[in-house]
Order: C-alpha cells, then structure tokens, then sequence
C-alpha cells in the first residue's frame, strides 16, 4: 500500500517531468507505443520507490528510473540482434530552431526540411551511449552533474561522451554533404 506522503510527493517531481521521460524513453526506444509503456513502467517504480527514497534532483532522478526502465524493457522485449536506432522523427526542437528557413521561401524551407533530417539521422545512428548523453544535454537540457545522475555515470564519462557524440555527429553530417 501506497502512502498519502509518497503519492503527494509523487505528484510534485513526476508530472512535471514526464515530457522529457517520454522524449527520453522514445529516443532510447525508437517506438513512440513503447515510449509510453517505458514511461508508464517508470512512473510506477518512482511511486514505489518514493516511499523510501530521498529525492535531491527529481528530474534526474526520475529520468535515471525511465533510463533504467527503458533498457530493463528492451531487454525483455526486443530480440538481442536489434541494433537501436533511436526516434529519428522526434528532434522537433532541433527541427524548429536551428534548421528553420530565414526567409520563408519554399527553397528556404526545403533545405531547413533536408538538414533537420540530416541531423536526425545522424544523431540515431550514434552508439546508445553517446545518443543517450547528447539527447539528455541538447534536447532535455539536463546539466552535466544532472546527466552523471541521470546514467549512474560520473561526470568525467559524460563529458567524454559527449565530446565523443559531437565530433562524431560533426564528422557524419560532413561526410553526407
């Protein structure tokens, strides 16, 4: 049985964050239907695990159970000689901001359309490491320490990481040109 204070505290760190658990979990899964399944199984544990647990970063710290959710899911779910990809089809804050036609020409709008595309392709084809800190960086937003949270990495393997998922999504995108 649930407590009255694990579900009051429930509903102050896991609402507000389920955006970015569902980015999250479809990035990492590939699969909006999936990504929700994720969420939802996470949403559960976080209940559960409010009852006991000490909360210091709630977004980082209900997005490490989505992360822990998702791959827990995947590996009960998905044959072991699937490779993830990641959502290709769910960077709309890429797409929006920095690949949108200046002048609002079709030509404009057709090569901001090609680049957001470029980019989205590139980024799924990363390895599950680099693509889960660059996700959680530039589309989550999360702080570095927020991240070595978020992955039960230390801080050190994030910078790596994603120093590693920059230059290789910088080498891939010149490499399409």
């Amino acid at each position: 049985m649930i407590s009255d204070a694990a579900r009051r505290r429930y509903q102050a760190i896991v609402p507000p964050h389920v955006d970015d658990a569902y980015a999250l979990a479809r990035w990492l899964s590939g699969s909006p239907i999936d990504a929700e399944d994720i969420v939802q199984e996470a949403a559960l544990r976080a209940l559960n695990a409010l009852e006991t647990a000490t909360v210091e970063k709630p977004r980082a710290w209900f997005l490490r159970i989505v992360r822990n959710a998702a791959l827990t899911w995947m590996a009960k779910n998905r044959p072991k000689a699937v490779a993830l990809a990641g959502g290709i089809d769910d960077l709309a804050t890429l797409e929006s901001s920095e690949f949108s036609g200046d002048d609002g020409s079709p030509e404009a709008i057709l090569i901001a359309a090609e680049d957001g595309e470029r980019v989205r392709q590139a980024i799924a084809a990363l390895p599950t490491p680099l693509r889960e800190a660059l996700v959680l960086r530039e589309v989550n937003g999360l702080a570095y320490r927020e991240i070595a949270d978020a992955t039960e990495a230390p801080i050190g393997t994030v910078m790596s990481r994603l120093a590693r998922a920059r230059a290789t999504l910088a080498k891939m995108l010149e490499e399409k040109r």
